[in-house]
């Protein structure tokens, strides 16, 4: 099918910024027409443009595929939470061409086996692309490490002991090492869980008013330290997952300034909210690492600003009402982000922490080369295309979301913008208003 995109404004960081239209055919963008005029690619003949489908994207925002490179798809072994398909479904509802699901599955995703049957499972259902992380540790343990070159022939993209920290520094040492040898980007779960504890949320005011044991900024900031120390031993790179606290972000900042290979994400949540919202949503707002203080949620806003940050990352981590609806302290950790991602991001621009191109590079282009994957808007690319309704104004339901799980403190939000269609190697995945 050829599918032409007309009218839309096109942001692609570092390549285009204007008004265009985008010829989709065989999968490939194959030609992009600049305000009507020129153009890129082999000109459309007018039997082809009379078989085109027409997407008029007349104020809308055209954008690279978004990538969100943290998400938890929970299948195999906790499909009642989450499947390979509703994950896919709410990622391609939220505007993601592609997602990286975590390895902490039932069984963990430690060996070949289960890194191709993710795989597997996501290219037959043909929604989005799925690129697994696979484990730091057999069985995301911290004591023994995986074989990286068979999980990366199999197809895994990166290693991540996610919700577990590696305590053992040498075999952290070890497996920046390692991994860097056969090309894959060790992913960081910081947090030093002597200091964290039994904590719930953030030790400060609003734990202390609840009644709640909190868990300092510096459980994860020390980590954070270690792990720039080792990737400066090392010469290997290190990207640091779900940034939540001042410190950390100074820090990496620091190290970036001193060259150091180290790349870092937050979660929309971290930018969006702050502890006070345990008040009002109780378990809904328990994550780990824990939502922080209003000084915490600036210098996350800061870091993006300036670069320090890399990428936004969903952090998205289903839980059935048997995980949540129990007391604060039992309650699992996560929230349901994919769907909300885009809306909550671009409060960023609309309140000036990020112009429209920095806010893509943060979604799209980042995480791409973060990972080493394909991304862009250009002639002969795989068209992986996100379109973006800067006006369209909505009430948040997660009645209405494709996830299976509910657990999201933004339910009732009024947000602006949202993702209006997602197109992966030119087939339309989501459609606004089509089920």
């Amino acid at each position: 099918m050829q599918i032409r995109i007309k009218g839309g404004k096109l942001v692609d960081p570092g390549h285009f910024n204007g008004r265009a239209d985008i010829w989709v055919e065989d999968g490939k963008i194959a030609r992009i027409v600049e305000n009507g005029t020129g153009g890129h690619g082999d000109p459309a003949s007018n039997t082809q443009q009379n078989k085109a489908r027409i997407i008029d994207a007349a104020g809308k925002i055209v954008t690279p595929g978004l990538i969100d490179m943290h998400v938890h798809l929970r299948e195999p072994g906790h499909e009642y939470k989450e499947t390979i398909e509703s994950g896919c479904r709410a990622a391609a509802w939220g505007g993601f061409s592609a997602v990286c699901c975590m390895p902490n599955t039932d069984p963990v995703n430690d060996n070949r086996q289960v890194t191709e049957y993710i795989r597997n499972r996501a290219e037959k259902l043909q929604l989005v692309r799925v690129f697994p992380v696979a484990a730091i540790s057999h069985g995301i343990k911290g004591q023994s490490l995986c074989d990286y070159e068979a999980l990366k022939q199999a197809g895994a993209v990166a290693v991540s002991d996610d919700g577990n920290p590696v305590m053992d520094s040498r075999l952290m040492r070890r497996a920046m090492e390692a991994a860097r040898d056969v090309g894959l980007k060790v992913i960081s779960h910081c947090e030093d869980i002597s200091l964290a504890a039994d904590g719930a949320m953030h030790e400060g005011e609003v734990a202390e008013k609840l009644g709640y044991t909190g868990i300092p900024s510096a459980s994860e900031t020390i980590m954070v330290l270690r792990d720039i120390a080792l990737s400066e031993l090392t010469g290997a790179p290190v990207h640091i997952a779900h940034v939540s606290a001042g410190e950390s972000v100074r820090a990496i900042r620091d190290a970036k300034a001193r060259g150091i290979l180290v790349t870092a994400e937050t979660a929309p949540h971290y930018f969006s909210i702050t502890a006070e919202a345990v008040h009002t949503s109780g378990t809904h707002a328990k994550m780990n690492p824990p939502l922080r203080s209003g000084a915490d949620r600036e210098a996350i806003c800061k870091g993006l600003a300036d670069g320090t940050i890399d990428a936004i990352a969903t952090d998205h981590a289903p839980h059935s009402s048997k995980e949540k609806d129990v007391p604060f302290g039992s309650a699992a950790n996560g929230i349901i982000g994919l769907e909300t991602a885009v809306s909550l991001s671009l409060r960023l621009v609309q309140g000036g922490v990020l112009s429209l191109p920095g806010l893509i590079e943060k979604l799209a282009t980042n995480p791409a080369r973060i990972l080493g994957l394909e991304s862009g808007l250009r002639v002969g690319q795989p068209a992986d295309i996100t379109i973006i309704d800067p006006d369209a104004e909505y009430e948040v339901n997660s009645a209405n979301f494709q996830s299976l799980s509910r657990n999201t403190p933004f339910d009732g939000w009024h947000l602006k913008g949202r993702p209006i269609f997602t197109l992966v190697d030119g087939r339309v995945v989501y459609e606004f208003g089509q089920k």
